[in-house]
């Protein structure tokens, strides 16, 4: 008997932490917290191989009355920026991940120069291509806005370098 009541109290403590773990997630906004100008992204290359590749989100806003934090968009989360250029704008920069080669050996040392694979963390939102995430604290509280409809600008290509003279 003492068995099974024991039993029904680990049940409804596990049920319970269920609830409190769902109550904590982190919960969209429904209202803006600020008036939002042109959102929209654009990717860019560089001209050289090891200069990367990325994709800009460039977020305007109207009024400058809540420092904006973090922003989620396509899988990966940065810290957003002021852009230099004007301070009612703030940049997320998603650099591109480069594929590395692999060094397959019979030598441990060799491969010891491997990196780890990249796995992009789970977010805890569901977003289309066209929507990111913006984070920023509002009495003590971090909070969560949704931006949908973000315009995509045309590709950046930059030039490569001009070629060094001998």
């Amino acid at each position: 008997m003492r068995l099974i009541k024991h039993t029904l109290y680990l049940i409804a403590l596990l049920v319970m932490l269920g609830f409190y773990q769902c109550s904590s997630a982190q919960k969209l906004q429904e209202k803006a917290p600020v008036n939002f100008g042109e959102v929209y992204y654009q990717t860019w290359n560089a001209g050289v191989k090891e200069g990367g590749s990325g994709t800009n989100v460039f977020i305007t806003v109207k009024e400058d009355k809540i420092v904006f934090d973090s922003i989620y968009f396509r899988g990966q989360g940065v810290k957003l920026e002021r852009f230099e250029k004007d301070a009612l704008v703030y940049v997320g920069r998603f650099k591109s991940i480069q594929n590395k080669d692999i060094v397959l050996s019979s030598e441990m040392d060799e491969e010891h120069k491997n990196q780890l694979p990249y796995l992009p963390s789970q977010l805890p939102f569901k977003l289309e291509n066209d929507e990111c995430v913006i984070t920023y604290k509002q009495h003590e509280k971090t909070n969560y806005y949704k931006i949908s409809n973000i315009i995509e600008k045309p590709t950046l290509n930059y030039p490569s370098p001009p070629p060094k003279k001998d």
